[in-house]
């Protein structure tokens, strides 16, 4: 795959209006050894990407794409985690288990996520230090 090299990576893509993503998203951040940057599935880096990747259009997984790979789900968070801080760097060991029985959970997070963590119209202001770390 050719990668649009003005686009750093690795990159977490997420539903930029979900209140769930956005905790997700920050608790990532705190523990990101720098590393990941973070971008909206609605933006324009994930609309340059999905030329290359095939990116869902829908808002229904986080994606992380890492080089020439992509990650949905679940996975995500286990490839992501090589990138953060101990002891959360150990559950990249993890990597290997199989992704149907953690994304079934995931999927029905994902169902619920409006519901149970909400829906924003408009997004939070990062601070300086998360600004840095987020594409457009």
């Amino acid at each position: 795959m050719s990668v649009p090299t003005s686009i750093p990576q690795p990159v977490v893509l997420y539903d930029g209006t979900c209140g769930l993503c956005h905790r997700s998203v920050r608790w990532l951040m705190k523990r990101d050894r720098r590393r990941l940057w973070y971008a909206p599935l609605q933006g324009e880096t994930a609309a340059a990407l999905r030329a290359t990747y095939p990116i869902p259009e829908t808002l229904e997984s986080v994606v992380l794409i890492d080089g020439d790979r992509m990650f949905l789900r679940s996975k995500v968070f286990l490839h992501a985690a090589r990138h953060l801080t101990r002891p959360w760097r150990w559950a990249y060991a993890f990597r290997w288990l199989p992704a149907w029985p953690l994304d079934l959970g995931y999927r029905v997070v994902a169902r619920l996520r409006y519901r149970l963590f909400g829906h924003y119209d408009t997004c939070r202001l990062p601070t300086a230090d998360e600004r840095a770390q987020l594409l457009p």
